[in-house]
């Protein structure tokens, strides 16, 4: 397995841990019984071949699953072994014995242990740790520790605050980019400003699932409010770059989007960086642009949905499009627009505001 797709099935499988350690499941409210009892504790999910194979004493159990059973048992000072859909417990005050030799940076003896059986099997191992009160998650001898629901909001509201005034930049660069597009005079250094601040608020709410995903039940509500700021320019963004890419396709454009995702936040505020991801060498900054027309055409009411591409590949561009409308209304008319005198004038009021 090479070092690319080892890390991603590592943290999916992370993403699948968190997911079972939320609010709202059985095993969040065993946890959160074993924090308020003052307990410490040791649970490995899964893979329970391996893992018992690297233990022995304890009690051999074939039980369902419970929170109330999982709190009772982490009273006893071994491990707990449930099966990976917490179907069943396996065992009780178990003894592992990992090899001692495996790699870790975890310094309490349960910590240690946790993480070295995280890499000897393909386990979710919890460690709850009874003086510091905390629950760490390990998987792949890496650790990931779980915050309470109200450390969670802190973080919620933080980043609410920052994705409402990045939406806002976002808002007013795309309106101000409109203008530019109907008077043909957008450069590089138009779209490499709005493709930066669409890769700031794509970040931010890549935070936020993560977020929403740590709050399980209890982050319904936030949900809604990450949607209010970003569920409907996902699509915008993906139009912007199909605007001015090389290649237009939807499949190059989702390539893109990647690449702006890995990029570096200085590259993504170089505009030639941007212009060569785009497929372009050698433009600079102040380089003019002809974009499609796709992003702006889907935000006229009179195109449905479908039209703006037919209207690109019968024009050829935006640019196209102004030119001949006026005078062949009935072209635009044949391609599925409602009323093409409409969409004259709305493109006509989009681009009277020259900024």
């Amino acid at each position: 397995m090479g070092e690319a797709t080892a890390t991603d099935d590592t943290q999916a499988r992370f993403k699948w841990a968190i997911r079972q350690t939320a609010p709202g499941t059985a095993l969040r409210r065993a946890l959160d019984m074993i924090i308020a009892g003052h307990l410490g504790a040791l649970i490995c999910v899964g893979d329970t071949d391996n893992v018992i194979a690297a233990g022995d004493d304890g009690f051999k159990l074939d039980i369902s699953f419970t929170a109330n059973r999982l709190f009772e048992l982490s009273k006893m000072d071994g491990a707990i072994v449930v099966d990976k859909d917490f179907t069943k417990i396996y065992r009780a005050n178990y003894h592992l014995s990992p090899d001692p030799s495996l790699p870790t940076s975890e310094t309490g003896m349960r910590h240690r242990t946790a993480a070295r059986m995280s890499l000897l099997t393909h386990a979710l191992v919890i460690s709850v740790s009874e003086r510091r009160q905390v629950v760490n998650l390990y998987i792949d001898g890496r650790g990931h520790q779980l915050r309470t629901v109200q450390e969670l909001m802190g973080s919620v509201n933080q980043l609410l605050v920052s994705m409402q005034n990045t939406r806002s930049q976002v808002d007013r660069g795309l309106l101000r980019l409109t203008t530019l597009e109907l008077n043909n005079i957008v450069t590089v250094r138009d779209v490499t400003d709005v493709f930066y601040l669409f890769e700031v608020l794509m970040t931010e709410a890549a935070e936020f699932d993560h977020l929403i995903l740590e709050l399980g039940s209890e982050g319904e509500t936030v949900a809604m409010q990450r949607d209010e700021f970003v569920g409907d320019l996902d699509e915008e963004y993906t139009l912007m770059i199909r605007d001015y890419a090389l290649d237009s396709s939807e499949e190059n454009a989702a390539q893109i989007r990647r690449k702006f995702h890995e990029t570096r936040n200085g590259d993504m505020r170089s505009a030639k960086a941007v212009a060569r991801m785009l497929g372009y060498e050698n433009f600079g900054e102040d380089t003019v642009l002809t974009p499609l027309g796709l992003r702006t055409l889907n935000n006229v009411s009179v195109v449905r949905d479908g039209v703006a591409d037919k209207i690109v590949d019968e024009y050829g561009s935006l640019k196209g499009l102004l030119d001949d409308i006026e005078e062949n209304p009935e072209r635009v008319g044949d391609l599925g627009v409602r009323n093409p005198t409409i969409l004259a004038d709305s493109l006509r009021r989009m681009g009277s505001n020259r900024p």
